[in-house]
């Protein structure tokens, strides 16, 4: 990258990213900083790993796999349902052989991965599948369908078991889970960078209302589940609790996949 050139940053398309974005794209002093992009949240991480991106909204996965850093303070968590994470099951949970996963964000496959195995015993085979319900459960026990998704189904009319998969980790660990920050790699890591980011947050928060009412057209979503979802599923401010749930999960994470071995921070990196 050029010392004059932008930051590349690659947003998630999701709802629950909405207002991290905000001021980016409409607060005067925040909307020419970055180069911005907007992909899946696996899309995301590849761009970073590839060097197609500088600075991503990252699952918390790829930021481990990749020995990223992050910056502090803002990120994509919760702390009880999240309600764009739902494991839908035809069969009892303990009994799940086969998985058909959104593979959008590889933070929420290993999260299934994590609670079938250490709540239920199960631990499936999972494979990607387009996020279409019907089809994923005739390719498998259960399915697994995030973000927007997600939000177009209820659960509690479903003719399915279902889990939410951020009330389970709260249940099972009484820590919040954080599904992605901001990450890249270290020479990245500059304070106005992050001073922005926060700020754009907050921009967001202070216009949730103007959120709630815009972005239901354009993704199918009522205002209602909107509103409910950003204000009382999602949380975007982060702090040491947060980032206490989020060394729990990738430490979960390596019994299940050997490949994470260090999550950079701030701080100098957290061994996980």
């Amino acid at each position: 990258m050029k010392p004059s050139s932008k930051p590349r940053v690659c947003a998630v398309s999701y709802l629950n990213t909405v207002p991290l974005i905000w001021g980016l794209e409409h607060s005067p002093p925040l909307r020419d900083i970055f180069d911005m992009r907007y992909e899946l949240p696996s899309v995301c991480a590849d761009q970073v790993a590839r060097g197609e991106a500088d600075i991503g909204i990252l699952p918390v996965m790829e930021m481990a796999r990749q020995k990223l850093e992050y910056f502090p303070g803002t990120g994509i968590a919760c702390r009880g349902p999240v309600r764009s994470i739902l494991l839908i099951s035809k069969v009892p949970f303990a009994q799940i052989r086969t998985l058909a996963a959104d593979a959008g964000s590889r933070t929420s496959v290993m999260l299934a991965r994590v609670i079938l195995a250490e709540r239920y015993g199960a631990e499936p085979r999972v494979f990607a599948h387009p996020a279409d319900l019907v089809p994923m459960l005739e390719a498998a026990d259960a399915a697994l369908i995030i973000g927007d998704a997600a939000l177009h189904l209820d659960p509690a009319t479903l003719p399915f078991a279902s889990l939410d998969l951020g009330a389970e980790w709260v249940l099972m660990t009484g820590l919040p889970m954080v599904f992605a920050v901001w990450s890249g790699r270290k020479v990245m890591m500059r304070e106005e960078y992050g001073r922005a980011f926060v700020e754009s947050c907050r921009f967001g928060l202070d216009h949730i209302d103007d959120i709630a009412r815009q972005q239901p057209a354009a993704r199918g979503i009522s205002e209602a589940v909107t509103r409910e979802y950003l204000t009382h599923h999602i949380v975007f401010e982060l702090n040491e609790k947060d980032y206490q749930g989020m060394r729990l999960y990738l430490q979960q994470a390596q019994r299940l996949d050997r490949a994470v071995i260090q999550a950079g921070t701030p701080e100098g990196g957290v061994q996980v």
